[in-house]
Parts: C-alpha cells; structure tokens; sequence
C-alpha cells in the first residue's frame, strides 16, 4: 500500500513537473571571475559551441577559460578511486561563477537541445560541491557528447583554483566518494517505485546539517552509531526507510564518516550551506515533497493500519475457513 502511495506521489510530480534551479544574484569578488572549464577532448567546433551554451546559459561574455584534460582528472578524481590517466579525454564542462549567496546552484544545460550528462544529477553535483568546501556559486554544465559528467566536476575544482581558492584535498575526495555512492544508489534504484533523486539528495543534505549541528561544527567527533542515527532520521523524512536497503544505508554511513574525516564540518558556512541546498531541492520539487510530508500523518498511519488489520482478518478468516475442511 504505501509503495502505492508513494506512486501516486511520483505522478503528481511528473503531472506538476519540476521547477528551475533557483538562481542567485551574481556578486563576483574582485578577485573572482566566472571560469569556463573546456574538456580537452572537444573538437574546435564542439568547444566553441560548448562555451556559447555556457555562456548563454550564465548570461555573461569573455570569461577566463580553462582546459581541463586528464591530468586534472588524475589530480582532482583519482585519490577517490578513479582510474583516469594523463591521456583520458574529457568532454563535460562548465561554467563558474562566485556569488555572495543563494547558496550552490547547479544547472545541466542542453547541448543541441540535448542532456548528454549521463550519470551525475544536478543535485549529485550541488552535493559534491558543498563536501568540497565550495559555497555560494553558479555552476552550469554541459557536454557535446554523451558522458557520466566527472571532467565537469574536476573543473569546478579547478576553477576555484584558478581564482586562488584551492580546495581542501580530503574533502575533494570525500566529495567524489560521494558522487561515486549516490549515484550507484540512484542507478540500483531507478524506477522503483517510492524513490527519486531528490530525495536521497535532500535526505544527504539534511544528513550533513544534522552532523554540523550535533558535532558542534566539527569540534566534536560524531560516533559511527550516532551517524547511523542521523541517516535512519533523514531517510524516514524523506520516505526512503523501505526503499534503501541495509547495504546502500551502510555505504551512506561510510560516506559521511568520510566527510568528517575529511573535515568538511569545520567550514563555519558548512551547516548554512547544506540548509539551503535542502530547501532549494524542496521548491525544485514541491509537488513531491508536498505529497511525501502528506503521507507521513496520523490519518494515514492509521489507514494503513487499519488495512493491514483487515488484510491480516482476512487470511486468518480464509485459513480457519480452510481447516474446517479438513476437520
């Protein structure tokens, strides 16, 4: 009944559809400027189309462009698990811009009228980019050709870099952990019913907030059990406890076990930022999230218990109904 119910959620968000990736207003620094990162694999005609698109996308002009090709999949990737090597290809890119709020903002822009990001969700990448140590930023991503979206992702990091704000290393890593964990989680869960993207990544939004709140910034280190705790909250809010399986819960663990390792949780920003990740996933899908918070009331729990009672009368009514027959 309640995978029922929670396919009745999906229609309705399908039927109201999603909203757009909230925009913040544009601030740079002094010494930030927007940053288009270009794989080096694109053709002449692929690169210039793909900085258009970017361009177009961030409504901005002559931005500082930067090459990302293997090495920095190496550089940035590898240290997670990543098999990239110098001579890799690399075709996703992105376009960056420094704000002084609103929070991560990520936006997957049509090349050609086509999505050719194949793996990475927008949300995976706002994710990513808060464990990253990235905060209040506009980052758009496209590709000229069909490609899980990671040279993308090590271009943000490299874009920071390119404006003298390299990123924290261990948390670079965690951050692709992270990629790597959420969307294997999304992939084993595709069309199943009762599970999206968006709430898995609200949920891991929500899971980084309570850590910051309960570790007091990172200043104190959270038990694995108290962790485990955080994660069966966040997954019960967002209607995930019967969908995510006891392995996929295990490896979210081990992910923000990670990500306090890493210490992510120190950024004094860390807690604001993961706050307005979660609520822009939630007005990018107030359909679903709407529908998922009205299932969770005490008129339904008593529904459903109520017809679980009567399923249970039921069989107990057919099996003695059954035995008499034999009596």
């Amino acid at each position: 009944m309640k995978k029922w119910l929670f396919a009745l959620a999906a229609a309705a968000t399908t039927l109201v559809g999603m909203a757009g990736v909230q925009q913040a207003s544009v601030h740079a620094a002094d010494t930030w400027t927007p940053v288009a990162t270009l794989g080096v694999s694109l053709t002449p005609a692929q690169k210039s189309g793909t900085l258009t698109t970017l361009e177009n996308a961030a409504s901005v002009s002559d931005v500082t462009q930067l090459t990302v090709n293997g090495s920095t999949l190496v550089k940035y990737l590898n240290p997670a698990g990543s098999s990239f090597t110098p001579n890799s290809g690399v075709w996703s890119s992105a376009l960056v811009q420094k704000t002084s709020s609103g929070g991560i903002n990520v936006q997957i822009v049509d090349y050609n009228g086509v999505n050719n990001i194949t793996t990475i969700t927008a949300d995976q990448y706002r994710n990513a980019a808060l464990t990253a140590g990235v905060s209040n930023a506009n980052i758009y991503i496209t590709s000229a050709v069909k490609i899980d979206g990671s040279g993308a992702l090590a271009g943000v990091y490299a874009a920071f870099a390119q404006n003298g704000e390299t990123l924290n290393s261990s948390q670079i890593t965690a951050a692709q952990d992270e990629v790597n964990t959420l969307s294997g989680i999304t992939q084993a869960n595709k069309g199943q019913d009762g599970y999206s993207d968006k709430q898995l990544n609200n949920a891991v939004a929500g899971m980084k907030s309570q850590m910051a709140s309960q570790s007091n910034s990172g200043t104190q280190t959270l038990s694995q059990n108290q962790i485990g705790n955080i994660v069966d909250s966040q997954l019960k809010q967002n209607n995930l406890t019967t969908v995510i399986n006891n392995n996929q819960r295990t490896q979210i663990i081990n992910l923000l076990v990670k990500i306090q390792n890493s210490g992510a949780l120190k950024s004094s920003d860390f807690k604001a930022q993961a706050n307005k990740l979660a609520s822009s996933i939630q007005a990018s899908a107030k359909g679903l999230f709407s529908k998922l918070k009205g299932l969770d009331t005490p008129e339904n729990r008593n529904f459903l218990q109520r017809l679980w009672d009567s399923i249970v009368n039921f069989f107990e009514t057919l099996g003695d109904w059954i035995q008499s027959l034999f009596s």
